[in-house]
C-alpha cells in the first residue's frame, strides 16, 4: 500500500466510528503532518455510507498534538440537502479530542463557469531543481518539491521582505491526486514566519480551511503530475498570522484555495 493510503486508512469499528493509526513516515516536528490529519478526517466522511456528493470544503481545528498510536474518528452527517451535505467530525485519542472538523460535500452541476484568480508565473517544474525542507522534517520526504520562490531560508539568507512561497509539488512515489491528497497538499507550505524572519520560529497551525474547486474528473486529469502551490500571509500580530494559498494544475485550473490561522512565538 502507498504510504499515503496507509496513513489515511481507517477501520470501521461502529456506526459512524472509524479507527486509524499514525504512521512514522508522516511525522512532523510535533505529532504527524497536519495535512495528513486533514486528509484522514476527510476520508472518514468520504467512506461513510451516508455520504453524498464530492468534497466542497473542509475546516480543521487542531486542538492538541497527536501522539503516536491509534486514534478514533467520529463522523456525523448533520444535514443533507438536495445539492449539499454538512458534516461534523472529531478525532480523539484515549477519549480526548485532538482535532475537530466540519466538511461540506455537494453534487456538481453543469453551470456557468469562470475563474477570476490567475496562477503565478512559474517556469516549468522540469527546469527547477528539486529541493525540500531539510532532513529534519520526516513527512517532507513523501513529496517532490521544486521552489519557484520563497524556499525555506538557509542560515545566511536573513529576513525576507515578502512572505510569498510558490512551488511545484507532487507525490514522491507517483500517487495520483484525489481530494484526500489535495487536502494534504493544502498544508504543504512551511510557516510564513520562517521566511519573513529568516530563521526557525516555533509555529503551529490552529485552524485550516480548504475549498475544493476541482471535481473528481478534473483531478483525474491531473493524475500524478505536479501541482503549483502559492501562499502568503496577510498580517502577523499578537502571536498569530493568517495564510492564504492556492493550488493550480499545470494546465492552469484552480484546484483548491486554502486559508490558515497560525500561532507563533517571538
Amino acid at each position: 500500500m502507498h504510504p499515503f493510503d496507509s496513513a489515511i486508512a481507517l477501520e470501521q469499528v461502529a456506526d459512524g466510528l472509524a479507527r486509524g493509526r499514525t504512521q512514522p513516515e508522516w511525522a512532523n516536528m510535533v505529532g504527524p503532518f497536519g495535512g495528513v490529519t486533514a486528509a484522514t478526517l476527510l476520508r472518514a466522511a468520504e467512506q461513510h455510507p451516508e455520504r453524498q456528493g464530492a468534497p466542497l470544503s473542509l475546516t480543521i481545528n487542531y486542538l492538541a498534538p497527536l501522539v503516536d498510536g491509534e486514534f478514533d474518528i467520529t463522523a456525523r452527517p448533520v444535514r443533507t440537502n438536495r445539492t449539499n451535505q454538512h458534516w461534523t467530525l472529531e478525532l480523539a485519542q484515549d477519549g480526548e479530542a485532538k482535532t475537530t472538523a466540519t466538511a461540506v460535500f455537494g453534487v456538481h452541476r453543469d453551470t456557468w463557469t469562470d475563474t477570476e484568480a490567475t496562477p503565478p508565473t512559474a517556469a516549468s517544474p522540469e527546469d527547477i531543481p528539486a529541493t525540500g525542507f531539510g532532513e529534519f522534517v520526516v513527512w517532507v520526504r513523501n513529496y517532490e518539491m521544486r521552489f519557484v520562490e520563497g524556499a525555506i531560508p538557509g542560515p545566511d539568507d536573513g529576513p525576507s521582505p515578502t512572505s510569498t512561497t510558490t512551488l511545484w509539488v507532487r507525490d514522491g512515489r507517483g500517487r495520483a491526486l484525489d481530494h484526500a491528497a489535495l487536502a494534504a497538499v493544502s498544508d504543504i507550505f512551511y510557516p510564513r514566519t520562517f521566511l519573513r524572519r529568516g530563521q526557525f520560529v516555533p509555529s503551529g497551525t490552529i485552524s485550516m480551511t480548504t475549498y475544493f474547486h476541482a471535481s473528481v474528473d478534473e483531478l483525474a486529469t491531473v493524475g500524478d503530475d505536479y501541482v503549483l502551490g502559492t501562499a502568503r500571509a496577510n498580517r502577523f500580530s499578537a502571536g498569530y498570522f493568517d495564510q492564504s494559498g492556492q493550488l493550480w494544475s499545470r494546465a492552469g485550473q484552480l484546484l483548491a484555495s486554502t486559508h490558515q490561522l497560525v500561532y507563533f512565538k517571538g
